[in-house]
């Protein structure tokens, strides 16, 4: 795939996507390849991530930096990483907020952006035959079924957290599979996602005050140990799951785009507004708590809302904002559109 020549204004953008894009993935139910497959730069996000192979190694153990950023399309990447790091700090931070304060106006924004995705990616698929719907309704049976599933409990055993980082990364690459509701069904969400990224923010924090106290705080340590390995089990995900997308996509093009929009489609009973958490108790009736304080999810109640309040009515304005989000971002990709 030759590597398009960008403008200023087509990196800013593309920072923009990665911040919404990073956003998306640690939003629980919330897929951040959709983003991408969206806004029309899934193919070159895959075929970049296919080229961290053993060339790449050699390029960049040799010292031939400049060879190995271009053989890795490495302008796209850092730009897109960019975003993703900054929204992790900034504008994922601030949704968590929201989801603690306004849950179902912010799930029914994603309900709206999911159904715009859905929308505009089936808008664009031409291939619907007797196997291609097969194969569509297997993508909606997983979204729906792990919707479904409980969640486990906290593990800090470093080889399952490099197991979570191998299987959560597929909310990057997998359109419509949550990387952050699985960490939820794996019990690992608030340790990976929250905890250990606020140990790092704490770190880089308290280095830029020549504070190195956290150094001798075996918690600390730990979580950034759990943080590093997390990221191993992630980056080793990314590349061997991207090679496999990147097969796919060659050899059985309308079959994996069937398959991602059944993924999509089945994703939308993960961010269904109308829900209230159930939590973990214990034989007193208090809610139980993991070892870093934070109460334990166990499942989502659904329920149907009632059209006689006005927040059902916001809430039900805030999925079209979602929509016509898409909409605008589908526009905008529309000639680089994979679909």
């Amino acid at each position: 795939m030759r590597q398009p020549t960008r403008s200023f204004t087509d990196k800013l953008l593309l920072i923009l996507k990665g911040i919404a894009m990073g956003t998306a993935n640690k939003v629980p139910g919330v897929s951040g390849g959709v983003v991408a497959y969206v806004t029309g730069f899934y193919e070159e996000f895959i075929y970049s991530l296919q080229k961290l192979n053993l060339k790449a190694l050699k390029l960049l153990f040799n010292g031939r930096f400049r060879s190995f950023f271009h053989y890795v399309n490495g302008r796209f990447l850092s730009l897109l990483l960019l975003g993703e790091a900054i929204s992790y700090f900034t504008v994922s931070i601030g949704f968590d907020v929201l989801l603690e304060y306004y849950p179902i106006l912010i799930w029914a924004l994603f309900f709206g952006m999911i159904l715009g995705s859905i929308y505009y990616i089936a808008r664009n698929y031409n291939s619907w035959t007797r196997q291609n719907i097969i194969i569509l309704m297997i993508g909606i049976a997983i979204g729906v079924g792990t919707s479904l599933l409980d969640p486990a409990t906290q593990n800090t055993n470093l080889f399952f957290v490099f197991f979570c980082g191998m299987v959560s990364i597929c909310g990057m690459t997998l359109p419509g599979l949550s990387g952050s509701f699985i960490l939820i069904l794996l019990g690992n969400y608030v340790l990976l996602l929250v905890d250990s990224i606020n140990a790092l923010f704490n770190t880089m924090v308290a280095i830029a005050r020549w504070d190195f106290s956290w150094w001798y705080d075996s918690v600390h340590m730990d979580l950034l140990l759990i943080l590093v390995v997390f990221v191993a089990g992630s980056i080793f995900g990314l590349v061997s799951l991207s090679h496999l997308l990147g097969w796919t996509m060659k050899n059985f093009r309308n079959q994996t785009n069937a398959m991602i929009i059944g993924f999509i489609t089945g994703s939308l009973g993960v961010v269904w507004p109308w829900k209230k958490a159930i939590y973990q108790r214990t034989v007193t009736g208090e809610i139980s708590l993991d070892a870093s304080g934070n109460e334990i999810l166990v499942d989502y109640n659904r329920y149907w809302p009632d059209l006689a309040t006005a927040q059902t009515w916001i809430a039900i304005a805030m999925i079209l904002i979602g929509y016509l989000i898409v909409y605008l971002l589908s526009r905008y990709g529309n000639k680089t559109n994979p679909a």
